[in-house]
């Protein structure tokens, strides 16, 4: 009797123990911050001015990435500094803090042979490599009588951009800042 006792209060210790470790780990968990260094792991969706989603991960595998590396775009970056896991927020990006203005200088005309034949239509997305072997992207802006005009500018610049946030996790980084 008095060896069950003991091996009753030992149980009863150790789920007591247990308690404390598990909500010493979630009290943690939830005093962490996003912040530079941190890895942050996040659920988002994107939008654009009309309303037109543009991505999200929602259900799906989180977006993870280094605060401070400049890993997303400026804007939202910022944004969501200081949040905590399981926080929400909503987020407007100005052109200037997501993917930047469009860029004149980012048309060139070229000569229609260089483009597919198929592909001699507005709105067509090209890929190709730039002289050191990088892969660039160009869409179709205008076809002309000899000339195919080629826009060079991300897809999303000159686009404010809407994101609906949610912080997932937040982990010290391993690696030295």
């Amino acid at each position: 009797m008095k060896k069950l006792i003991l091996t009753g209060i030992t149980v009863i210790l150790l789920l007591v123990v247990s308690l404390f470790v598990y909500a010493g780990e979630a009290a943690r968990k939830n005093a962490q911050t996003v912040s530079d260094g941190k890895t942050v792991s996040i659920e988002y969706t994107l939008k654009l001015e009309d309303g037109t989603k543009v991505d999200s991960n929602v259900g799906g595998k989180p977006f993870t990435f280094i605060q401070g590396k400049h890993q997303i775009i400026r804007g939202l970056e910022k944004a969501i500094n200081g949040m905590k896991v399981g926080e929400t927020k909503h987020v407007v990006v100005s052109p200037e803090e997501g993917y930047g203005p469009v860029r004149k200088e980012a048309f060139q005309e070229v000569d229609k042979s260089k483009v597919p034949p198929d592909a001699l239509k507005v709105g067509v997305m090209l890929k190709g490599k730039d002289p050191s072997g990088g892969v660039i992207f160009a869409r179709v802006a205008e076809v002309k009588e000899k000339t195919v005009v080629l826009d060079f500018n991300h897809p999303l610049a000159g686009k404010k951009l809407y994101f609906d946030v949610k912080i997932l996790d937040i982990k010290d980084n391993k690696e030295k800042k």
